[in-house]
């Protein structure tokens, strides 16, 4: 018997359905297993999102508490957390059409549901406010840094878009503030290439390394400021490595004003207390690329701003 097709199952508060395959095993009930394979949530919780009738079988059907486990099935839940911090910025929409959305992102706020953030990130916030299921963004900037991000409102095109980023067909703007280039001797503009690949001992870290580049960034000074050893950069990135930029300015010594990450990788802010004042001064400025479904030129600018000079 072939399995049924997955579920276009309604949002939750803005919160999509997550599918999980039950694999071959030996658990009693549904509720064994999900205590095993998701143990982030505790029993109890399992069982309070059971009782409100939070997962449901590969039918779309609610499964009672009881449920027995059945391999080679699906079950669909809604993620939701108990203590989520609340980031205190706002996105803002600035272009929506029959395609495309493009968000102007605050610092802080992840674009997609991960680990302690749920309804605190763009995407969810995003759903709920123009109720677009099928809201998906295209690629992706880290949660530190603030700027563009582009949606797909359609899955039948969102390949199409998506291969603009992969293949490099996307050109990308950035603004950074950090320390001055005369002490370190650097002529500007500089375009810097190298290989980056994740440190193994501190794998949030990216390093470069000896090999062919698999990284390139144009790096050029747009404003000295008047009484601080600052200055605010344009970074041109002409791949999309993680952390890309930030590894590539700390490797020409460098590293942005508010970075947790690099040159030294800072302890986790207590969930209790964010420290919201202090944000990475990094800026996805500007999207430029030819539609590949209409053919027209798109380009975007963010409006926020950096550290004011």
């Amino acid at each position: 018997m072939s399995r049924p097709p997955k579920l276009a199952l309604p949002l939750r508060d803005g919160v999509g359905a997550s599918v999980l395959a039950c694999p071959a095993g030996r658990w009693a009930s549904l509720l064994d297993y999900l205590v095993e394979r998701l143990p982030r949530l505790s029993r109890a919780e399992w069982c309070d999102r059971f009782a409100q009738g939070l997962v449901l079988d590969e039918r779309g059907q609610v499964l009672p508490i009881d449920a027995p486990y059945r391999p080679a099935t699906r079950i669909y839940y809604w993620r939701q957390l108990e203590r989520e911090p609340e980031v205190p910025f706002e996105a803002q929409i600035l272009f929506q059409d029959e395609l495309l959305l493009v968000a102007d992102k605050p610092h802080f706020l992840p674009v997609l549901p991960s680990g302690r953030f749920v309804q605190q990130t763009l995407l969810t916030r995003l759903r709920r406010a123009t109720g677009l299921a099928d809201l998906s963004p295209i690629h992706r900037i880290d949660r530190e840094t603030a700027g563009l991000v582009v949606f797909s409102l359609q899955p039948a095109t969102r390949g199409a878009y998506q291969a603009l980023f992969r293949e490099r067909a996307v050109h990308k703007v950035y603004e950074a503030v950090a320390g001055l280039p005369e002490p370190l001797g650097l002529s500007l503009p500089l375009t810097r290439r190298s290989r980056l690949q994740e440190r193994s001992e501190a794998f949030m870290q990216m390093e470069e390394v000896a090999g062919e580049p698999n990284a390139e960034t144009q790096v050029e000074l747009l404003q000295r400021h008047p009484s601080l050893p600052l200055a605010r950069y344009r970074l041109s990135p002409s791949t999309g490595q993680k952390h890309q930029l930030r590894a590539h300015m700390n490797a020409l010594g460098l590293p942005l004003l508010g970075d947790r990450i690099y040159p030294s990788l800072l302890p986790p802010e207590p969930i209790e207390a964010p420290d919201y004042s202090q944000p990475l001064q990094l800026l996805a400025r500007s999207l430029a690329f030819r539609d590949p479904i209409s053919g027209a030129q798109r380009e975007f600018e963010s409006q926020r701003q950096l550290l004011a000079f």
